[in-house]
């Protein structure tokens, strides 16, 4: 398993390396097709020192993403708690795959960069690209759940388009279902 370790705004130390390789290292015993892991560690500046320190840990394993953020005072509670993470979501994944009776069961693309937030302008800042493969609908639920996020684009493999998974304010899903008009 490939780990790649970057820092914003913070030198990374020896020590904070090895810490990271520690927790992270493991990951791989527990799911054993996972591809690899890139860890972005920034520090800012924000008034409360519990959210100073930014831990980002995105894991690929066999086209399924894996991704969890934590924020602590210090750089290796940061990296502690977003380990336990990573490790809760892997027993979730691993637990559907275990559900569904088969040993994989998403096909998902690698993203290039991530979104940051538009300014108030509105202006498109940032571009964002990733590779898509078919998937059913259930699919890509399960997902988006991983990912923690509120949508998901994906190509439905029943109908061969392009659909957009969303999560409502009552906790269900709706799917938009684009047509040429």
């Amino acid at each position: 398993m490939e780990l790649q370790i970057t820092g914003k705004n913070i030198d990374l130390s020896p020590a904070i390396n090895r810490h990271i390789e520690r927790k992270l290292g493991k990951l791989s015993r527990h799911l054993p097709s996972i591809i690899g892991s890139k860890v972005e560690i920034s520090e800012e500046k924000t008034k409360s020192p519990q959210q100073r320190f930014v831990v980002q840990v995105t894991v690929l394993s066999s086209g399924t993403l894996l991704r969890g953020e934590e924020r602590g005072q210090d750089l290796f509670t940061a990296i502690d708690k977003v380990a336990e993470v990573v490790n809760r979501q892997i027993e979730h994944y691993k637990g559907k795959l275990y559900d569904k009776g088969r040993d994989s069961s998403f096909a998902r693309g690698e993203f290039s960069e991530e979104i940051e937030t538009l300014p108030p302008v509105r202006n498109v800042v940032k571009v964002k690209r990733f590779a898509i493969k078919p998937m059913s609908v259930a699919e890509a639920t399960d997902q988006m759940e991983l990912l923690g996020h509120d949508f998901f684009l994906f190509l439905n493999a029943d109908t061969e388009e392009i659909n957009l998974l969303y999560q409502r304010k009552d906790g269900n899903y709706g799917l938009i279902e684009p047509e040429l008009g």
